[in-house]
């Protein structure tokens, strides 16, 4: 669930390559060690001059859960119309069950390039205060699942999303450390408290259809990404590395150009890769405000795979919202996005419906 953010600009055509970078890598072994010193890490990975973005290696059972769910996106995908339709939840914004063609593109034409699979991994039904539900949909409504035409997602979903969250309450305790040795004022193990009791987390399984030879001229004239730039607003986000299929077949990246692209804080974009067997974590708003901006949120986005060789070829990927309990405050800097008093206090789940105002309407 990120927030669209209007830079000045329209999604860039990369047609001069980018800097490819690897991004900061921490061992999971690393993460177990409560006292371990991961300062140079976090600051090179989430500092105000950095990528906005770390990885994880060496996570026991994760490519085994990766490649049980990844596949399923396609098969949701290809679900009857009717079947979709019924995992369809418009009074939650879309953020429960099926999303295909709601999210708008910034032409102003719905994005219908993909689909996606909102559910939360770690409980079905967050509250049942009636009140809470209709002030915040997008958090407080229950999961819908295909239990009867796909009943092997549910499982899936739910593993995966709880072995992501649990590694990032580990880095969510390292980043905790990071700023409490720099800010005095700063309660003591904060991002793990806020994540470890919220309701709110996310899982969203993406499936991104495969190109036609109509998509590719279209994407070589000026719809070159398949996720506009956008900062994540949450706490954490983990992310998978994508798998792509042409029919029932795994098959390599068709584009070397595609994939994460990042822009940092000097306006300098740079390809991020990161190993298919790591999890990534990029940094979202919420941090940032919570660090004093020690930490900082990116903007980025998705670079649609181009040629001839991308033509019939999906691609299917998951992410994991780590976000703190709706009514968890956050102090915004001064002129944060619309926003212009010093200061201001908003919690979390009124900053997410600002910005699905952004990608829905108010």
């Amino acid at each position: 669930m990120g927030c669209l953010e209007n830079d000045g600009g329209s999604p860039e055509i990369l047609t001069i390559p980018p800097a490819v970078r690897h991004i900061v890598t921490i061992p999971y072994a690393d993460l177990l060690k409560e006292d371990f010193d991961l300062s140079l890490e976090l600051e090179a990975g989430f500092g105000p001059n950095s990528l906005g973005i770390v990885a994880v290696s060496g996570v026991p059972k994760y490519s085994e859960l990766r490649s049980r769910l990844l596949p399923l996106a396609s098969r949701m995908a290809a679900l009857s119309e009717e079947s979709k339709m019924s995992l369809v939840d418009p009074a939650s914004r879309f953020s429960f069950g099926w999303s295909h063609g709601n999210e708008m593109l910034r032409s102003g034409q719905p994005d219908v390039y993909k689909g996606s699979f909102y559910a939360n991994p770690i409980v079905d039904v967050p509250t049942t205060d009636e009140a809470l539900i209709e002030r915040y949909p997008s958090y407080c409504r229950q999961n819908i699942w295909p239990r009867e035409d796909l009943p092997e997602l549910e499982p899936a979903f739910k593993e995966l999303g709880r072995l992501m969250l649990d590694v990032g309450l580990l880095l969510a305790h390292h980043c905790s450390k990071f700023v409490s040795a720099r800010k005095p004022d700063y309660e003591e193990g904060k991002l793990v408290r806020m994540l470890k009791s919220s309701k709110c987390h996310k899982g969203r399984l993406l499936h991104y259809f495969p190109a036609s030879n109509r998509d590719t001229e279209e994407w070589e004239k000026g719809l070159a990404s398949w996720c506009g730039w956008h900062f994540d607003h949450g706490s954490l986000t983990g992310l998978t590395r994508a798998t792509y299929m042409k029919g029932k077949d795994q098959v390599p990246n068709p584009d070397p150009q595609s994939g994460l692209y990042i822009r940092d804080r000097l306006g300098t974009i740079t390809k991020a890769v990161f190993a298919e067997d790591d999890i990534a974590y990029q940094m979202g708003e919420a941090t940032e405000f919570h660090s004093g901006g020690l930490f900082r949120a990116t903007l980025h986005c998705v670079q649609a795979a181009r040629g001839e060789a991308a033509v019939g070829v999906d691609r299917n990927t998951f992410a994991l919202f780590m976000q703190p309990q709706w009514d968890e405050p956050l102090i915004l800097p001064e002129g944060h996005c619309d926003r212009t008093e010093s200061h201001e206090v908003v919690n979390f789940g009124d900053f997410t419906n600002d910005r699905l105002n952004k990608y829905y309407g108010s």
